[in-house]
């Protein structure tokens, strides 16, 4: 059963990578974009749209970072074998049921794999 916790640690802190260096690439992308079409477009044309662009797609690569921060919290405190962790990569894991197909799957795997009877924490990372 360790090691399907580990899996599960694993895939959550993959996952919260990914999801913060998406919302790094969307600011990336987006803030060049808007410096294009500042420098392309009509000062009066590029007044109205980056700050547009800048609202919603910064609006949205914040959003993104903060709903994948407590997927790496938790899977790098699971992965440390707190307790903590468990809780929060479960809770994670209820939240990431509506993100189908593959958000439901990891979180009924995550949630099987943490309230099984069977359950052990890893054993936690030797800090030498």
């Amino acid at each position: 059963m360790a090691t399907h916790v580990k899996a599960v640690a694993t895939l959550h802190t993959v996952l919260g990578v990914l999801g913060i260096l998406g919302s790094i690439a969307i600011l990336l992308f987006y803030g060049g974009l808007a410096t294009v079409i500042g420098l392309a477009a009509d000062h009066d044309d590029s007044v109205v749209a980056i700050p547009i662009l800048g609202a919603i797609f910064g609006l949205g690569a914040i959003l993104l970072g903060l709903i994948s921060l407590p997927s790496l919290i938790g899977g790098i405190g699971l992965l440390l074998g707190h307790n903590w962790g468990r809780v929060l990569v479960m809770i994670v894991s209820c939240l990431e049921l509506i993100k189908f197909p593959f958000g439901t799957a990891l979180g009924v795997y995550s949630l099987w794999a943490l309230t099984n009877k069977e359950f052990q924490m890893p054993s936690p990372v030797s800090r030498a």
